[in-house]
């Protein structure tokens, strides 16, 4: 198993000479078994290096992405994480490596993982969060910048063409707040996915997560599939939703997303996206409609407000019960999902 061999790690992990002089070695490895290396892809806007790691010799291909959104980091943790691990003990792994090639990108958001470092070195400060968390508008978001919206975009998608088509993708995102965790699915592959669902449940379970279940009824492409998991986000969703309310503008802030651009480049990829919460959030909750969830959120401008002003917030912290998820819960998730997906198509299970 994946997870088995992975060290979860306490806190967010940054990129580290360490885990960059690693990938020397690995590159020098003989010839024979695992093929392995961990490169510079391409510069971010501000210069900052991309970089993906290609390992495996086996016939079918998943590409693992994360940081798009740059205020949720444990979907690059994670990745860092599995990269350390394959660079450190690439043999633990040969039993997955005769199956599949993996081609990771830790984070394909440098500039805005930057940007966001104040209230990560604060972890887990709700307070320090909330004052200081950056998050890219439409038109600036990586996830629907496909293919060349962005250097980053053009950067990944350049990768993910040289090396496609794939059998799997994911791109790892999060939440600032939620009532639990969700996991979407492509369309292509919701009735199709009985064991990765069961997974994914089982999982949050075991580290006290409820599931996010919020019945948007088709809204900018979002249609649920059971409780706890929607369909994938679709630029062409998004463009359609703002347009047929008129809003032009909006619409072309949208080009394709991560999942829409690896199905393009062929083939039937299983194409999912994690959602987790950095806070989880408690109170009740109705049927397909997350309440508590809702009520915060509502409140934030009111939150936002009181912390600018030093207001002491300690009794509605208390009123919704925040408490943040441990970075070891979410990568540990994370990689039980990566996990089940690879038993996508390669041993034909459809349940």
């Amino acid at each position: 198993m994946i997870r088995d061999h992975v060290a979860l790690p306490e806190t967010w992990l940054e990129e580290d000479a360490a885990l960059v002089d690693g990938a020397a070695s690995a590159r020098a490895l003989p010839g024979g078994e695992t093929s392995i290396r961990y490169d510079v892809i391409g510069r971010s806007e501000e210069g900052r290096p991309i970089r993906a790691l290609t390992a495996g010799n086996g016939p079918r291909r998943m590409s693992l992405i994360a940081g798009a959104h740059a205020d949720e980091p444990a979907g690059p943790t994670t990745l860092r994480a599995l990269v350390a691990a394959i660079l450190t003990r690439s043999g633990a792994f040969s039993e997955l490596f005769r199956e599949w090639t993996l081609h990771i990108v830790p984070h394909v958001n440098p500039d805005g993982e930057a940007r966001n470092a104040a209230w990560r070195d604060a972890w887990p400060n709700v307070e320090a969060y909330l004052r200081r968390v950056i998050r890219e508008k439409p038109g600036r978001d990586v996830e629907f910048g496909y293919p060349d919206m962005r250097p980053e975009n053009r950067v990944v998608a350049a990768y993910l063409r040289a090396n496609g088509p794939f059998h799997g993708h994911a791109s790892l995102h999060g939440m600032g707040f939620s009532d639990g965790a969700m996991l979407l699915i492509d369309k292509h592959w919701g009735y199709r996915t009985e064991h990765l669902q069961h997974v994914f449940v089982r999982a949050a379970a075991e580290h006290g997560l409820e599931l996010h279940d919020h019945n948007r009824k088709g809204e900018k492409g979002f249609f649920r599939i059971a409780q706890g998991f929607t369909t994938t986000p679709e630029g062409a969703a998004m463009r359609t939703w703002f347009r047929s309310r008129g809003d032009e503008p909006s619409a072309l802030l949208f080009r394709d997303s991560s999942m829409e651009y690896v199905r393009s480049l062929g083939g039937d990829p299983l194409c999912v996206v994690t959602e987790l919460p950095l806070f989880l959030i408690e109170g009740p909750r109705d049927p397909e409609l997350p309440t508590s969830y809702l009520a915060f959120r509502e409140r934030l401008p009111e939150i936002r407000l009181g912390l600018e002003k030093g207001w002491d917030m300690a009794a509605l912290w208390q009123e919704f019960g925040l408490a943040p998820v441990p970075v070891r819960a979410a990568v540990d998730i994370h990689l039980r999902v990566i996990e089940a997906m690879t038993a996508y198509p390669n041993s034909n299970r459809t349940t």
